[in-house]
């Protein structure tokens, strides 16, 4: 640049006020437990590009920090974040979005209302440090049993039923898909099927309102095939599909010791539901009230998500069997919260 050219453009600015540069406010994800859920939950969520910033707290300084180490160390190959780890709760200032999958293991034959004291006690221990420093989060628990858990959490941290929630049925839903579309052969994104009710023993699928591209999935013909339609749906289908949604955790469990893959993307999906404010029909474990005649029970069915945390609940069609079904896992899950003087 020469002189002239300098003085002209010092010129053309001259009289300008610089402006700070604000820094982007970034989203940020804090993941409360470092064990094999939490910290696939982390590395799912950096994968999918759901979250900024990730934190992962747990009262194991040596496996948080190894486990947000070893995640960092693949930051060069996922979208551009950071990823920080410690036994220091602060570590989840400020988070928009509190991930909690912290709690006690679920063993082999053990059913997820099983672990309900243990983790249940834990819940009312961290849950008033988490509001303090962060809260304007929306929580979803991930904690198993976790419609105990929602419903604690909520009791234990006075936040409102929007704003706390619980990973529900998601993940069944998700099972439930993939089974269907194993047996059908169609895309499981073409699959439109919810399970819902307690994550758990007793959770429902709901049949009537479930399709297959725009076909009832009561009425699916089943495929051409060279000797006839295959993969016909009938009632005894149904119901080793929904009995296999039911037992596939307990299976992986026996196998591998704990689900973690396939929870942290459900999960992944819930955050990015959060953080997009897609208002996305998710269905989540939240504070039912009045829902069919239910109320003062933690229950996934059909909701919107987005960035204030869990809204509408759908007021989806269901059979008169449905409903029964319905209302017998919200007096399961409720007859344990008592127990627990929740």
């Amino acid at each position: 640049m020469t002189a002239e050219h300098a003085d002209r453009v010092a010129g053309a600015i001259e009289g300008t006020v610089p402006r700070a540069i604000e820094p982007r406010r970034t989203t940020r994800l804090a993941v409360v437990g470092a064990g094999s859920v939490g910290a696939t939950m982390a590395y799912a969520a950096l994968m999918r590009g759901a979250a900024r910033s990730v934190a992962l707290y747990d009262i194991n300084a040596a496996k948080v920090e190894a486990e947000a180490l070893d995640i960092g160390h693949g930051i060069q190959f996922m979208p551009m974040a950071d990823v920080t780890g410690s036994d220091d709760i602060a570590v989840c200032a400020d988070a928009d979005v509190v991930v909690v999958t912290a709690g006690a293991k679920q063993r082999p034959e053990q059913s997820r209302l099983d672990l309900a004291e243990a983790t249940v006690g834990l819940v009312r221990k961290i849950m008033p440090q988490l509001v303090e420093v962060a809260p304007n989060a929306v929580y979803v628990m991930v904690t198993n049993p976790v419609d105990i858990v929602t419903y604690a959490a909520l009791k234990v941290s006075g936040l409102p039923p929007n704003q706390l929630f619980g990973s529900g049925t998601v993940l069944d839903s998700s099972r439930l898909r993939y089974l269907l579309a194993q047996h059908t052969g169609v895309a499981v994104q073409n699959i439109h099927a919810y399970i819902a009710g307690e994550h758990g023993d007793s959770e429902i699928p709901l049949w009537s309102s479930a399709s297959i591209g725009s076909v009832p999935l009561t009425e699916w013909p089943g495929m051409p095939g060279p000797d006839g339609p295959v993969g016909r749906l009938g009632s005894a289908d149904r119901e080793r599909i929904a009995e296999e949604v039911v037992n596939s955790a307990y299976r992986i469990i026996a196998g591998k010791g704990a689900t973690n893959y396939a929870v942290a993307l459900a999960g992944s999906r819930i955050i990015e539901a959060v953080l997009n404010d897609e208002r996305r029909i998710l269905p989540v474990s939240s504070l039912l009230d009045d829902y069919k005649g239910i109320s003062d029970v933690c229950l996934s069915v059909p909701s919107v998500v987005g960035s204030t945390g869990v809204g509408a609940r759908l007021d989806i069609a269901m059979s008169r069997a449905e409903l029964e079904g319905l209302r017998r896992s919200a007096d399961a899950v409720r007859a344990v919260a008592r127990r627990f003087g929740l």
